[in-house]
């Protein structure tokens, strides 16, 4: 046996505890009882009569006024109707051992007709009267309902401490933490190896874990590490992976809990959890405690408190700022946490001391796509020739949840066409299924809206066709998706930087499926729903936010924080908001008019290719240059990119 592995201590079961005091009870019980003294034959009083008429019976015992005992004579005992009457088992030497026994009712009647048949038949007969008792008995059955009470009253309270155990949610265990302690050796299998991407995000946090396994390599110099690390970035981009690993690859105890783990209905909860979990990370110091979705307990808190009570939630904030940074903290524990909204949370908890360091995690660009698609296609059967750079540029804004549920539903598309493999236009219908929903070939939809449909569709294919910074077409589909009557994938570049006249031709061409309808059929209809409420969230964000419109000028009115003192009020006046609206309204019409220009100037292409569309009901980029031809802006080289998707919307009156 190794030195590591130290035999692990039986613990005696309290059941064979209990088990063995009842038998000892009932064996005291039984052998107390008079075993030795009881027939292993009963009979019943007529028999008894016949068997003292005839002779047969020296004594009769009555015991306890209730049953008799009843001796045979010598002669009677050689006797053929005597014989199975063996003697007891217990006792076989014993001549006082009774031949039978039985009960009887009345003891005044049963003696009467007893003594009268002794008189009538002249026997030698005798009577006798005794009383027994059995200590054990009578202690045992004055202690039963005692034991049952305390017995009970065990159970009930072993299941409400939860067993005993740290952890447990019941009622005198609920101000104890519900972190789980992660050993390395055994329940964490993740290491840094296993994240892909990520890379200056796991740099930043390594140099915790090089801290907690060289500590020397540090405080040699002076320095101390960072107190907390925060996690912050979109959802599915690896925020709790990241942790994951952090876990496996530290050589120190690592507590794991949600935020929410601390909230329960009853008051100073929260608090006594926070104390008791930064109590057990203290004691296994040096330790890390990693605290998902932290916004449940550290949103900002409030100037006046409308409940009109002690907020619990802001008890148990201020308890984690004491344990992180107070008059009695231990640096030896450092706190990890992972949140989406970080800007909801407490600036006391952001300063530094507590969460020193804020790590950025992204969505993964070209290269870092590419890296998750190969640990995700591991476990898949996929063809040879699959290229992984091509999938990678194909899902551009994907998270790394993203890529994970473009693999998995790209395995069941292949699965459901009886495939051997996982082929490359499994991935590319299993993108569409996740960004347009699923198609639905068997909808019922008129002639005429169909054509309409194309129409919409053809549009936006035309003028983002002919416009400069408008994203380059992908496929243009009229086959129902999801809610959408139609479709068309967009590849634009991602852009760190945004350019007014970028807005602008973006704008523009998500108004062209409407302005498509207004130039062919003269009418408009409710299928630009989707078109306009991006148009309109663009134009707002030009005017309010970015301060791209020359009237309004250079202001903005978006609070990065989050917690601005706005309350209900606007931060604007009257006036203000009405030039808003009208430069909102200016900036859509404006794009529509520009986009309605655009299709009368190449109205005959544009039917033209929605005459293809009609036909083929699926087009791509080839059809767009075998029409128009090649594109008239020289592209820049795309590093990375991003998937848009505009859709031609369900007849709102069929919605409602």
């Amino acid at each position: 046996m190794s030195k590591d592995k130290k035999p692990k201590n039986k613990k005696l079961n309290h059941w064979l505890i209990y088990g063995g005091a009842l038998a000892i009870i009932l064996a005291f019980q039984v052998f107390s009882g008079g075993l030795g003294n009881s027939s292993n034959v009963s009979t019943t009083p007529s028999q008894f009569f016949k068997y003292l008429k005839d002779g047969d019976i020296r004594k009769v015992e009555i015991v306890n006024k209730r049953e008799a005992l009843v001796y045979l004579t010598t002669k009677a005992s050689s006797k053929d109707i005597h014989k199975k009457n063996k003697k007891s088992q217990f006792f076989p030497n014993s001549s006082e051992v009774p031949n039978y026994k039985f009960e009887f009712g009345d003891v005044q009647l049963f003696q009467k007709q007893l003594e009268d048949t002794i008189k009538e038949e002249d026997l030698d007969t005798s009577l006798n009267f005794k009383s027994e008792t059995n200590a054990w008995g009578d202690i045992l059955s004055s202690l039963i309902p005692f034991i049952l009470i305390i017995g009970i009253w065990i159970f009930i309270m072993r299941r409400m401490s939860g067993g005993g155990a740290a952890g447990g949610g019941q009622i005198f265990n609920i101000g104890k933490s519900k972190a789980k302690l992660f050993d390395e050796k055994i329940e964490t299998k993740t290491t840094f190896k296993d994240v892909a991407g990520l890379e200056g995000a796991k740099e930043e946090i390594q140099e915790i874990v090089d801290f907690l396994k060289h500590p020397e390599k540090y405080t040699a110099l002076g320095g101390k590490i960072p107190k907390g690390a925060l996690l912050v970035g979109p959802p599915g981009t690896g925020k709790t992976l990241l942790a994951k690993a952090v876990a496996g690859e530290a050589k120190a105890p690592f507590f794991s809990l949600s935020g929410s783990d601390f909230v329960e209905m009853f008051v100073g909860v929260g608090a006594s959890r926070v104390r008791d979990l930064f109590k057990q990370a203290k004691e296994k110091a040096p330790s890390i405690i990693f605290i998902d979705e932290i916004d449940a307990i550290g949103r900002a808190r409030g100037k006046s408190n409308f409940s009109g009570s002690n907020d619990e939630r802001e008890n148990t904030l201020n308890q984690l700022l004491t344990e992180m940074d107070g008059f009695g903290s231990n640096s030896n524990v450092i706190v990890l946490a992972a949140t989406n909204r970080a800007d909801v949370l407490d600036k006391a908890l952001m300063r530094a001391g507590r969460f020193d360091r804020q790590i950025y995690v992204d969505l993964p660009d070209v290269r870092e796509r590419k890296e998750i698609f190969d640990v995700h296609l591991k476990p898949l059967k996929k063809s040879k020739d699959l290229d992984t750079d091509f999938l990678s540029k194909q899902t551009p804004g994907f998270s790394g949840a993203d890529i994970a549920n473009v693999c998995n539903e790209a395995a069941l598309i292949a699965a459901r066409g009886d495939k051997k493999s996982v082929e490359k236009q499994d991935f590319l219908d299993a993108v569409d299924r996740i960004v347009g929903g699923l198609e639905k070939k068997n909808k019922i939809i008129t002639p005429s809206e169909k054509r309409a449909v194309a129409f919409h569709e053809a549009g936006h294919a035309t003028v983002s066709w002919m416009l400069e910074h408008a994203a380059p077409l992908v496929k243009v589909t009229i086959v129902p998706r999801g809610r959408s009557l139609g479709a068309a994938w967009y590849l634009p570049e991602e852009r760190l930087i945004v350019r007014p006249e970028q807005m602008l031709d973006e704008m523009c061409a998500a108004l062209g499926g409407r302005a498509a309808e207004k130039v062919i059929f003269d009418k408009i209809s409710t299928g630009a729903l989707s078109d306009l409420e991006k148009v309109t969230k663009q134009a707002r964000a030009m005017v309010t936010i970015y301060g791209l419109s020359d009237k309004v000028g250079n202001i903005t009115y978006y609070d990065s924080s989050g917690q601005n003192d706005y309350g209900f009020s606007k931060p604007y006046s009257e006036q203000t908001a009405e030039l808003i609206d009208k430069e909102i309204s200016n900036i859509i019409e404006n794009q529509y008019q520009r986009a309605i220009k655009l299709l009368e100037e190449n109205k005959d292409r544009l039917t033209e290719l929605a005459e293809v569309l009609l036909k083929e009901e699926v087009i791509f980029k080839d059809n767009l240059e075998t029409i128009f031809g090649k594109r008239p802006f020289q592209e820049e080289e795309v590093i990375q990119s991003k998937t848009e998707v505009t859709s031609t919307d369900k007849k709102k009156d069929e919605e409602e």
